[in-house]
């Protein structure tokens, strides 16, 4: 099971085992509170391509196509979450944005989805 969640909520249980995924470490949250398991900071955007975004809604379009772009060409970062995909019961992706409708957890996730997908036709 793979989920997406603000890290600026209280981890829980249920979150299983928790993967920061955002470049930049987020403001205001210590490491102890985070209660990470892995930072893969090699799975954001890039920065460009963040920074172009900016959280705009009217660019979320654009930027999950480049972003999904970017993962395809990202194989050794792709390859890590897939790996944890596939070994844990329970996968939580981190992120930092304040919008859980527009940001790259969103797009990551609807990427492994259907990447998944693929792999098992």
């Amino acid at each position: 099971m793979l989920q997406i969640k603000r890290i600026y909520d209280y981890p829980s249980e249920v979150d299983g085992y928790r993967v920061l995924i955002d470049r930049l470490w987020p403001r205001g949250i210590s490491k102890e509170r985070a209660a990470l398991d892995m930072w893969l900071k090699e799975i954001a955007p890039s920065a460009t391509l963040r920074s172009w975004f900016g959280h705009k809604p009217e660019r979320f379009t654009e930027f999950s196509r480049k972003y999904t772009d970017e993962l395809l060409n990202n194989s050794a970062a792709v390859k890590v979450i897939e790996k944890l995909v596939d070994e844990k019961p329970m996968l939580t992706l981190l992120y930092a944005a304040k919008d859980p409708a527009i940001n790259h957890a969103v797009v990551l996730q609807k990427f492994l989805a259907h990447y998944k997908k693929t792999q098992n036709q």
